[in-house]
């Protein structure tokens, strides 16, 4: 009877894990019935979606582990820990802004930093850096918006990256930031 409750607990949390997963699959056999181009549209999205996270992924975890090696930690919590200030702050956008690739890829990047003690204040603005504040967009703004736009659209989010920072650090108890980095430590 136990081993049976214990198979029944396991299908609960696979099932719980990845419902999302398994109601992704049904709507596009939905569509596929139904609407059969729109299920190839969407199957084509997933694949070219995928095949560019086997792209992007590998070298940032290259990275990734290239940080963690070669940059102590001691040398993190001088640069971009919790006495760091302006030069932390600025450290933070700039490792964003030059960052490449996909914000999903900023996040495995985000947790290497938690490793490293880097102060979480720090972290928010690394991430909204990585999002909003990338180089190349600069560019492509620059070209095709205007030099005035790029520049006022950079300055506002740089604005507003710094603002969401603050309240984040403000709502965000210790202990449940405290809890983030257990988690990335032992990830």
């Amino acid at each position: 009877m136990r081993e049976n409750n214990k198979k029944a607990f396991n299908l609960k949390n696979f099932l719980k894990q990845y419902l999302f997963f398994i109601i992704t699959l049904v709507l596009l056999g939905i569509f596929f019935i139904f609407k059969f181009d729109a299920g190839l549209k969407a199957t084509n999205v997933i694949i070219y979606s995928f095949k560019e996270m086997l792209l992007v992924l590998p070298p940032i975890f290259i990275l990734i582990g290239l940080l963690d090696v070669w940059i102590s930690k001691e040398t993190m919590i001088k640069l971009m820990g919790e006495g760091s200030g302006l030069k932390g702050i600025l450290l933070a956008f700039l490792i964003g802004t030059v960052a490449a690739g996909p914000l999903y890829a900023g996040f495995p990047v985000a947790m290497i930093l938690m490793k490293k003690h880097v102060k979480f204040f720090n972290i928010i603005i690394f991430i909204g850096a990585w999002s909003t504040t990338k180089i190349p967009m600069l560019l492509y703004e620059m070209s095709a918006l205007g030099f005035k736009f790029a520049l006022i659209r950079l300055a506002l989010n740089i604005f507003v990256i710094i603002i969401i920072a603050y309240v984040m650090e403000i709502l965000i108890k210790k202990d449940e930031v405290s809890v983030i980095y257990k988690k990335a430590e032992d990830f």
